[in-house]
């Protein structure tokens, strides 16, 4: 049996402040259990949900070594939903009322982690074949395992995957500084290495010395290595592209399930959604108090609404989009200049426009069932998760074909009857109309085309299974 360690900075239902929760909460529970042993070790922050902390069984403490100073490491576990989590305790650290803030308290933090993840495996008796290393925060974990562990026979066999969740975030702070944090002597602080534009990187140590590197679809994994997308490691990533692949992430089946999801007035699956789906879409037009019509053409956003996922674009058309015969249902928090101006076009338009400044889970759910159309026009999007809860509801996506976008959403074709969405390729606001605009046309003028979308859409399988399957092949490989 193969034996796997998640590390990583967050996981549902422990503690979440985005996708990267998701992921590390989900993907677990669905390799084969009598292939792979998959566990996950966390921080444990004092922010975390307080009755699961209660929960966790405290199994033992020692001081580590950490550069030049000694270091509590506290352990505790717990088996949840059949996966087992590891928390590193340490108040100094985790006593925190968010798990991010403050670049340079926030680099020490994930320093002392990354070290401590490493140290307590031979403690908890857990030698784990490889060790699947998520993000920045963990980008030190290869680096360590490289450095002082790799003498330790412990570790000597132990291999490494680093997943890129979102290239933007690298952990960069001043060179001396982490290296006096870390312990690392000034070898690894070159530009073949850790430095990266006089800065040390940790998430570029991560991609250095795993070894294999992966990301949230295959083709964030092709654009990371231009210098658009690439953030300044596209060299890097070219450099290792024979071990750089894109795994798409999935949703939870069981939690987005238009057949049993308690939060919809009323459930529908593939067989019966052309009877039983817009009567969603008629509740929640009563709810938001826009006109209560089952033919209207309705548009979804769930978004956080900033320049990174297309907002900019829709500003640049807003005017001629509510012109169109459509209802466009807006749920999300950003920017101040997006969030007022749906505010605007809401005051400006109430029969049309409905602006939901806040995040609510539910209301999100009703959102991917009532809905014609989902509008998702991304600037880059490494995977995207929204895409996919659209498609499960029979919701069909209007996206920009980039990252893991251009990976799930097939474009429809109405001579070979194939696609699931509609999508437009360049960066430009009248492409990204003309595209809603052919979508209605289909809507309006061509139901039984439409309704053969949703057929396929809901057929498509997104579930973690066959993301779980393909990281299999991955560990297999290593």
């Amino acid at each position: 049996m193969k034996k796997i360690l998640f590390a990583a900075s967050e996981a549902v239902p422990f503690i979440k402040t985005g996708g990267l929760a998701d992921v590390i909460g989900s993907l677990p529970k669905y390799f084969d259990k009598e292939r792979y042993d998959v566990r996950v070790i966390l921080p444990l922050y004092s922010c975390m949900d307080r009755a699961l902390k209660e929960q966790l069984i405290y199994k033992t403490n020692f001081y580590m070594d950490l550069a030049w100073r000694k270091q509590y490491v506290g352990i505790f576990e717990m088996v949840y939903e059949g996966v087992t989590f590891y928390f590193i305790d340490n108040q100094y650290y985790f006593d925190v009322s968010f798990p991010y803030g403050n670049m340079a308290y926030d680099i020490e933090k994930f320093i002392f982690f990354d070290r401590a993840v490493l140290s307590a495996l031979p403690v908890i008796g857990f030698q784990p074949d490889i060790i699947h290393c998520h993000d920045w925060q963990t980008g030190l974990v290869p680096v360590y395992l490289n450095d002082s562990f790799r003498q330790d026979l412990f570790f000597a066999s132990v291999k490494s995957v680093m997943t890129i969740h979102n290239l933007k975030f690298q952990g960069r702070w001043d060179k001396d500084e982490v290296r006096d944090k870390a312990g690392l002597s000034h070898y690894y602080f070159t530009e073949d290495k850790l430095e990266a534009y006089g800065d040390a990187n940790l998430l570029k140590g991560g991609l250095v010395y795993a070894n294999k590197i992966t990301t949230v679809s295959p083709t964030y994994a092709e654009e990371i290595k231009t210098s658009f997308f690439g953030e300044g490691l596209e060299g890097l990533l070219s450099a290792r592209a024979h071990d750089l692949s894109g795994i798409v992430n999935g949703i939870d089946y069981e939690v987005y399930n238009p057949e049993t999801d308690p939060r919809l007035v009323k459930n529908f699956n593939m067989n019966n959604f052309r009877k039983e789906k817009y009567k969603n879409k008629v509740a929640l037009q009563k709810e938001l108090g826009l006109v209560a019509d089952k033919s209207k053409f309705m548009i979804g956003i769930c978004s956080r609404l900033t320049d990174q996922k297309g907002l900019d674009l829709i500003q640049c058309v807003m005017e001629d989009i509510v012109q169109e015969d459509i209802q466009l249902v807006v749920l999300g928090t950003g920017a101040a200049s997006y969030e007022n101006m749906f505010r605007h076009y809401a005051w400006k338009y109430p029969e049309k426009v409905s602006a939901n400044i806040y995040y609510s889970e539910d209301l999100a759910h009703k959102i991917y069932a009532a809905c014609d159309a989902f509008l998702m026009p991304s600037l880059f999007e490494p995977c995207g998760l929204s895409q996919l809860m659209a498609l499960r509801y029979g919701t069909i996506p209007i996206v920009r074909e980039t990252g893991g976008l251009a990976d799930t959403v097939e474009p429809l074709n109405e001579f070979t009857n194939e696609g699931v969405g509609f999508s437009f390729k360049n960066y430009n606001a009248h492409e990204m109309l003309g595209m809603i605009r052919y979508a209605m046309h289909i809507y309006y003028n061509k139901k039984r085309a439409f309704n053969r979308m949703i057929d396929r859409a809901m057929a498509r399988d997104y579930s973690w299974h066959q993301s779980a399957r393909a990281y299999e092949r991955l560990y297999d490989g290593l």
